[in-house]
C-alpha cells in the first residue's frame, strides 16, 4: 500500500525541541507538526556517531508514539573534538572551557536523523559529518561571546548561524548540518523513501502546528 506523501494536509512530525530545526524546515517549505520530546542522552561506551544515531531514532520513536500514522523526523546534533563529545554548557565556566578547547582547532559536527514512516517503521537513518575549523580565540573574545548568552543552549557552546560565525575560519561539508539539520541529505532521503513525491513543494508552507 502506498504511503501518503508529506503535504499541507499531511505534515511530517518534527520530534524535536530545537528552534533551529523548526527554522530550517520552515525555510524550505516542508509542512510540519512540532512535537517536542525528551530522550535520554546517556550512551556511555558508544562511538560518537553511534551515540548520535541512537538518540535520533529514540526521538523519532517517541514522536511516533504521540503521532501514530504520520511521517516522523527525529534528529540529534553533537560536536566532537577528538573522542570527546562537547554538549550544551551548563554554566558560563563550562562554556568558557569548551570554547578554549575549540580555539584554533578542527572539530566535527555530526547530525544524525531518523525518519519513521506512517506504519511505524524506521524508513531512513543517516549521520552527516561537517568539519569546522575555529580561529585562535583571544580570551576577551571568548568572554564577550559568553556575555551575549548565545553559547548557553547550543552543543559545543556556539551557534554558527548567529554571532558565533565570527569564530568559524573554515567549513568542510554542510552548513545547515552545523545549524542542526542537513537539508540536502534530508530532502534526498524524503524523496528516496517516498515521503516526498517531488521537491520543491508546489504549495510553499511556512506555518506549523504544535502537537
Amino acid at each position: 500500500m502506498d504511503l501518503p506523501p508529506i503535504g499541507p494536509e499531511f505534515p511530517i512530525v518534527l520530534s524535536s525541541k530545537s528552534p533551529r530545526r523548526e527554522e530550517l524546515l520552515r525555510a524550505i517549505g516542508i509542512p510540519f507538526l512540532l512535537c517536542p520530546v525528551d530522550a535520554p542522552e546517556n550512551r556511555t561506551g558508544l562511538h560518537p556517531i553511534e551515540h548520535s544515531v541512537q538518540l535520533s531514532i529514540s526521538k523519532a520513536k517517541k514522536g511516533y508514539e504521540l503521532n501514530r500514522g504520520r511521517w516522523v523526523l527525529g534528529a540529534d546534533t553533537i560536536v566532537v573534538l577528538g573522542d570527546e563529545i562537547l554538549g550544551k554548557p551548563s554554566s558560563r565556566e563550562e562554556a568558557r572551557e569548551t570554547l578554549q578547547k575549540l580555539s584554533g582547532k578542527i572539530h566535527e559536527v555530526i547530525t544524525s536523523m531518523a525518519i519513521i514512516d506512517p506504519k511505524g517503521e524506521v524508513a531512513h537513518q543517516e549521520a552527516v559529518l561537517t568539519r569546522v575549523t575555529f580561529k585562535e580565540l583571544k580570551e576577551e573574545e571568548i568572554e564577550a561571546y559568553i556575555e551575549t548568552g548565545e553559547p548557553m543552549d547550543k552543543a559545543g557552546a556556539y551557534g554558527i548561524q548567529g554571532i558565533g560565525a565570527f569564530m568559524v575560519k573554515r567549513l568542510e561539508g554542510s552548513y545547515s548540518n552545523v545549524v542542526g539539520l542537513p537539508l540536502f541529505e534530508l530532502v534526498q532521503a524524503l524523496l528516496k523513501i517516498g515521503a516526498l513525491r517531488s521537491f520543491p513543494l508546489r504549495s510553499f508552507v511556512y506555518g506549523f502546528r504544535r502537537v
